[in-house]
């Protein structure tokens, strides 16, 4: 079995559709194996988005994310990764398809209400960064 790191964004907390999210996953068949509600600081942000921390639409991210407090979870099934990413549509909400979490609650690029990891390595890293207890 295949697990993913996913993080509920603070315009998902906003809007108070993270149960709506979370039903979807676990209707689609996968187990919730790690939960918690935390604030994203700058160290963590600036790991996470380490591709990206040194562009000047990174205060942009740093400012959104760390808004409100945000809920990673870690959720484990076949093929997880891949079809977590299809369940959410394009990273663009406005070019994701109605019937996707992305484009039945996302607002745009940014407000897209969750992260998903795109590979099983990205799944190990931010795994360890956002549950390094386990």
């Amino acid at each position: 079995m295949e697990e993913t790191l996913i993080i509920l964004k603070p315009d998902c907390m906003k809007k108070r559709v993270a149960g709506e999210v979370i039903s979807r996953f676990e209707k689609a068949g996968f187990e919730i194996v790690a939960s918690k509600v935390m604030q994203l600081d700058g160290p963590i942000l600036r790991e996470h988005y380490a591709h990206v921390a040194d562009k000047p639409f990174f205060p942009e991210i740093e400012e959104f994310m760390s808004s409100r407090p945000v809920m990673p979870m870690i959720l484990r099934g076949e093929d997880v990764i891949a079809k977590v990413r299809d369940l959410l549509g394009p990273t663009n909400s406005q070019e994701a398809a109605k019937g996707t979490i992305r484009g039945d609650l996302g607002t745009d690029m940014m407000q897209n209400v969750v992260h998903a990891s795109d590979s099983p390595e990205a799944a190990a890293d931010e795994k360890k960064r956002f549950f390094p207890e386990l």
